[in-house]
């Protein structure tokens, strides 16, 4: 399994807890949106415990754990339990049921049918959400909703209305709309799987208000996330209409009957320059201390994994560095290939086709540190891993993706007190 699709098995896991059913997706959904809250304010309150540090000539530059929506490090955490905001509540008086979430949700989509409907109300510790299967005569698909409240102007509210790397998580269209009364909005069309290996797309609308409030809805076409047939080209909401069902103000009475966000705590001052460093940019400094000169014609990423498209003119190259924390990795135990540095370093070099193309070279230095730091670097020949060849061999040398993969400038840092 690659380092990417570790990362989003981890994320998986982590949040994203859809099944194939509306139940489960009322269920999950809700329990990630808790899950967030509890691991962004952890986060930011007392400092991600990994964090990836470049110290070079112009200053030094961290990126803090990865822990957010899509996409996508694969560091990871045990989140606590939400902490309570300042009226010590995290639920809701029940004012709005679960039928009325289901009521309101059907009240707001457009004529047809609702089946397999399960939802929670303002009381439920997971948060209010609503779920169920919709067909307008043209094929069922599944369609999921969820409210809850953040601090308008934390790191949360910021991520959840980003749109993520679209080399990372491909998509069809992804924008951000700031509304007239201060409220941020993002419309994502985009695949259940970023390799597409199915045809099934998820449209997404998640709007953040200034009084705090988030409305999370989401659609399909198929009658579940994963594991049904797809039943039509496109899931059945237009992009209008996805974001007239996320802006109603419908929604209102339940986010009202939730307690509001505790504000997310301002972040320790020494770590003001650092805290938005992203393994891209420390990557792309690192090259240029290691005398790496080849242009990087594009790049991105978020938190621990990033990327850079080089061209030296002969084809462009594609070079991702992952960083995670991992005691022990089946890569380096038994049996396996691999190499021990003076330090103690553990190092595996591998040569071969792509993981996900095998028309595709692959050129690999994977490293694990004494101390539980692990850092991957790969080049390709070609800049879409998913694509065909653009050139005979990767930009990089192997010799030159182990010095950055063992440059001492990475480091682990240890959480705040």
């Amino acid at each position: 399994m690659s380092f990417e699709d570790e990362l989003a098995e981890a994320l998986r896991r982590t949040g994203e807890g859809f099944t194939t059913d509306p139940a489960a997706l009322t269920n999950g959904g809700g329990e990630r949106g808790r899950r967030l809250v509890a691991r962004r304010r952890t986060a930011v309150a007392g400092g991600s415990v990994l964090a990836l540090v470049l110290i070079a000539t112009a200053g030094a530059y961290s990126a803090g754990l990865f822990g957010g929506s899509g996409a996508e490090g694969a560091a990871r955490v045990a989140a606590p339990a939400p902490t309570p905001p300042g009226n010590g509540r995290l639920t809701g008086t029940g004012a709005v049921s679960a039928d009325q979430m289901i009521g309101n949700l059907k009240a707001l989509l457009p004529a047809g049918r609702l089946t397999e409907t399960r939802a929670r109300g303002t009381e439920d510790e997971l948060g209010p959400r609503v779920g169920a299967v919709y067909d307008d005569g043209k094929g069922p698909a599944a369609i999921s909703l969820g409210l809850q409240r953040v601090d308008p102007f934390g790191s949360q509210a910021r991520a959840q209305t980003e749109c993520e790397d679209g080399n990372v998580h491909p998509h069809d269209d992804c924008r951000t709309e700031q509304l007239p009364d201060g409220s941020r909005l993002l419309l994502h069309q985009g695949y259940e799987y970023p390799d597409r290996r199915v045809d099934t797309k998820v449209w997404r609308a998640v709007l953040v208000t200034v009084q705090g409030f988030l409305v999370d809805a989401s659609e399909w076409n198929a009658a579940s996330d994963k594991g049904a047939p797809v039943s039509r080209t496109d899931p059945p909401l237009t992009v209008a209409q996805l974001k007239n069902l996320v802006t109603s103000d419908t929604w209102h009475a339940a986010l009202n009957d939730l307690p509001a966000a505790d504000p997310e705590p301002a972040p320790p001052p020494e770590s003001l320059v650092l805290r938005d460093r992203k393994a891209v940019d420390a990557l792309e400094q690192l090259m240029t201390r290691l005398g790496i000169t080849v242009p990087v014609v594009s790049k991105g990423g978020q938190g621990t994994y990033g990327y850079v498209v080089l061209d030296d003119g002969k084809g462009k190259s594609l070079v991702q560095i992952n960083v995670q924390s991992a005691a022990d990795h089946p890569g380096f135990t038994g049996n396996s290939a691999f190499t021990t540095e003076s330090d103690g370093t553990k190092v595996k070099t591998l040569a071969g086709p792509g993981e996900k193309n095998g028309g595709v070279t692959q050129w690999k230095v994977d490293t694990l540190r004494k101390d539980g730091l692990r850092v991957v670097v790969s080049a390709f020949n070609t800049a879409d891993q998913n694509g065909p060849a653009t050139r005979p061999a990767p930009a990089l040398t192997l010799g030159q993706l182990r010095q950055i993969a063992l440059a001492p400038e990475w480091k682990l840092r240890a959480p705040t007190p």
